[in-house]
């Protein structure tokens, strides 16, 4: 700053003003200043502006998997929020392990970050509660923070679920299927929850044979589904719990044509849905708005730390397509 303030013959404060956008400075002045920032390759010391405010201007995102599409969306909000507040966010993936999520939740703090957002991996959070009473702001988002408290955003998992087997039932079907994630993930308790619900308020039985939780991974889904299918009792339709079930059981039934038609209703919307024949009726979440709530409450409590921890919980709707209006067919 004093080779810049040399060259273009002012004082430091008003290399500072021109450096931070500050008033006070002429146009004439604003552009010698510029010109020796050009010439020098003068770039901000942002290590000394951290020391001087206190605040490092970044944000962590802790999310469970990058490459799914899910969050993209959901991170692109952040991002957004993140800079309308000239703060710069710093994403991450979990990779689904809760001994990475820590390492990562803790990396991130070590840097100082003013606040953070995380998809949780883990069943137990107090590691976070020195840092939270140090200062560092944390939201949860999607699944809700375990063994501490804090803000958290959340879809309507048991709502959407219920809301996709009512409509299945609605259009004549009795024999309904649950694919779903692994168990003890909030989501996928919650929504097997909502089918348990349904089924339950329609009188109609909840079988084990009915039911099938466990990894997403294509082999594992695909055997589940062709259980319920096949046999001398088979479903008649399918609740899938994320978007990489319902994608894998979108493959079965395809491969299964002109086989006895089974409806499909997926929870989570997923790319070229809307173009399969039938297309795909789902349980849209909004994780953009899922996002952009998050991010605002990380920076509301950032600004005010004393703010009381909250839930909010965002609803879920349903997008009719065709898969899950289907009749049953014996």
């Amino acid at each position: 700053m004093k080779d810049v303030a040399s060259r273009a013959g002012v004082g430091l404060k008003t290399v500072s003003r021109v450096v931070n956008g500050e008033p006070g400075v002429t146009a004439g002045t604003r552009r010698r200043v510029q010109e020796a920032i050009d010439a020098l390759g003068f770039r901000r010391n942002d290590s000394a502006r951290v020391l001087r405010k206190g605040r490092t201007a970044t944000v962590g995102l802790i999310l469970e998997d990058l490459a799914d599409p899910f969050y993209g969306p959901l991170s692109r909000a952040v991002e957004e929020v993140a800079r309308a507040h000239d703060t710069l966010l710093i994403n991450g993936s979990s990779a689904h392990d809760a001994n990475r999520e820590r390492e990562l939740a803790l990396a991130l703090c070590a840097r100082r970050v003013d606040g953070l957002l995380v998809v949780p991996a883990g069943t137990d959070h107090r590691y976070l509660e020195p840092e939270m009473r140090a200062g560092i702001a944390t939201v949860f988002v999607d699944r809700p923070a375990r063994a501490v408290e804090a803000d958290t955003v959340l879809s309507d998992n048991h709502g959407g679920a219920r809301a996709g087997v009512a409509h299945l039932i609605a259009h004549g079907h009795r024999r309904i299927g649950y694919i779903g994630d692994v168990p003890g993930i909030h989501t996928s308790d919650e929504r097997l929850r909502g089918y348990r619900t349904a089924m339950e308020e329609a009188g109609l039985p909840v079988r084990p044979d009915r039911v099938s939780v466990g990894s997403t991974a294509p082999q594992r889904v695909r055997r589940a589904a062709e259980e319920m299918l096949d046999g001398p009792d088979p479903v008649t339709a399918l609740l899938t719990g994320n978007n990489r079930v319902t994608v894998t059981v979108v493959r079965v039934l395809a491969e299964r044509q002109p086989h006895r038609p089974v409806a499909l209703v997926g929870f989570d919307d997923f790319e070229l849905a809307d173009l399969l024949r039938p297309a795909v009726t789902v349980v849209a979440q909004d994780p953009a708005g899922l996002g952009r709530v998050a991010a605002q409450r990380l920076f509301a409590r950032m600004a005010q730390a004393e703010l009381e921890p909250s839930v909010v919980e965002l609803p879920t709707r349903l997008v009719v397509r065709g898969s899950g209006e289907l009749p049953p067919v014996d």
